[in-house]
């Protein structure tokens, strides 16, 4: 029997934006694979799906652990068509008992006897399909477990909506280039969207920090390799990193986009920065195995703020040492640079550092397109340099900061062959309390 949605209008809304994606019938993708994979460890259960509910059929576009060769399902009522008509999360402790799944045909084919699904939400609104887990036996699911799967589906959301955009762009590139304009143009077009779109546009305002970022480009027509973000893991705590991905152009920009995309996935498993450089290894290991290494270096950190300060945990993997910029003036390294390099050993070890960052204090992430750029007399800015200008700032908020590093990096000129990323973290002197 097929499902037939409440309202008529409101499913053909639906399908032209299922339509609208372009997601229907496409290849799997990893990105999508391991989020499947990713909710089936999380549940403990043997199956997980990703899933478009399309006008006569419900297609997977990533599972794990189902039959080989199934890829789609029909319509019927009692799992994903009827969780897509539902505002919240939507579960069946037993589906042979339940009402709502005893005439779908899937639950006896496939076993089925759990099942919970999160509807993948569009910005507008449309729900497109579920990241979903199913279980050959009866089970319960906590709050805890609802609240993960629905930040899954709003990851697939998320994933879809960037996709969209990138095709947009991708759109309006083809037309550009079919109005003649100039390859030089056309380049460096592509390139800025590419930035734009794996780059997030600003950053998040986090209670008691200021944050700024700084993205400088050496070539215009070139994409770089590095990457930087930050954002909520829970209540208390907040994560960011700062990477470089080796090499430039096109194959960079797929692993920029797969490391950012990879970190932000792990730390809802895992918030710990060793465990989340760890994921980030293999997944890297995983996707280029067989072919050329392809390998990035990268500083992960959480943040836990407190009444009077900040506590700051970091992982580093091959990265140059973050800064730690007192308010007196001194600056401290971070040193995690010992750690490995991530995505080149099965065996990687990634070094740890922690600090506190009192009111007044800040944190410099950055990458080494600053320190290895050439001054116009041919020496190298280097890390003492670096240091130098750092205690300058001291006190500063992190614009201000970020204002300065762009200031000093448009003096190189020529000199500056990389691109350069910086993230600075500032705790506002007013956090303070003064006892009266």
């Amino acid at each position: 029997m097929t499902a037939t949605l409440i309202d008529p209008e409101v499913e053909t809304a639906r399908l032209a934006a299922v339509r609208r994606y372009r997601i229907l019938d496409t290849p799997p993708d990893g990105t999508f694979d391991r989020i499947a994979l990713l909710a089936s460890r999380i549940f403990g259960v043997p199956m997980a799906s990703v899933t478009i509910v399309d006008e006569d059929r419900v297609w997977f576009k990533a599972r794990t652990g189902l039959p080989e060769g199934v890829s789609q399902i029909g319509r019927e009522p009692g799992l994903c068509v009827s969780a897509i008509q539902q505002p919240a999360p939507y579960t069946v402790t037993d589906a042979l008992t339940d009402p709502r799944t005893t005439g779908n045909p899937a639950v006896r084919e496939l076993g089925v006897r759990f099942y919970a699904a999160a509807p993948i939400i569009t910005a507008d609104g449309h729900r497109l399909g579920t990241v979903n887990v199913l279980g050959d036996r009866p089970r319960e699911v906590t709050d805890q477990e609802m609240r993960t799967l629905a930040d899954l589906a709003a990851m697939v959301a998320g994933e879809l909506e960037r996709r969209l955009s990138v095709m947009n762009m991708l759109a309006r590139e083809r037309s550009l280039r079919e109005q003649a304009e100039a390859e030089r143009r056309r380049l460096e077009l592509l390139t800025s969207t590419l930035r734009r779109v794996l780059l997030p546009p600003s950053p998040p305002k986090v209670p008691g920090l200021d944050i700024a970022t700084l993205y400088h480009v050496a070539s215009a027509d070139q994409v770089g390799g590095d990457f930087y973000d930050v954002f909520r893991l829970d209540e208390e705590r907040w994560a960011f990193f700062l990477g470089d991905v080796c090499g430039k152009g096109a194959e960079a920009a797929v692993v920029t986009a797969l490391a950012r995309h990879t970190l932000r996935a792990a730390a809802v498993y895992d918030g710990d920065p060793r465990a989340a450089l760890a994921n980030l290894n293999a997944v890297l290991l995983d996707e280029y195995l067989g072919a050329d290494p392809c390998y990035c270096t990268v500083v992960y950190g959480v943040l836990t703020s407190g009444p009077d300060g900040v506590e700051v945990t970091l992982a580093g993997g091959g990265h140059p040492p973050a800064l730690a910029v007192r308010a007196d003036g001194t600056v401290d390294a971070l040193h995690t640079q010992g750690g490995m390099l991530v995505g080149l050993l099965p065996e990687a070890h990634f070094a740890v550092a922690s600090t506190r960052l009192e009111p007044g204090d800040g944190l410099l992430l950055y990458t080494d397109g600053l320190t290895e750029a050439r001054t116009r007399a041919g020496h190298m800015y280097g890390e003492e340099s670096l240091m130098g200008l750092a205690a300058k700032l001291a006190g500063r908020p992190a614009e201000a900061m970020v204002a300065r590093f762009e200031d000093t990096l448009s003096t190189f000129g020529p000199g500056l062959t990389d691109d350069t990323a910086v993230l600075a973290l500032t705790v506002p002197p007013t956090v303070k309390r003064h006892s009266r």
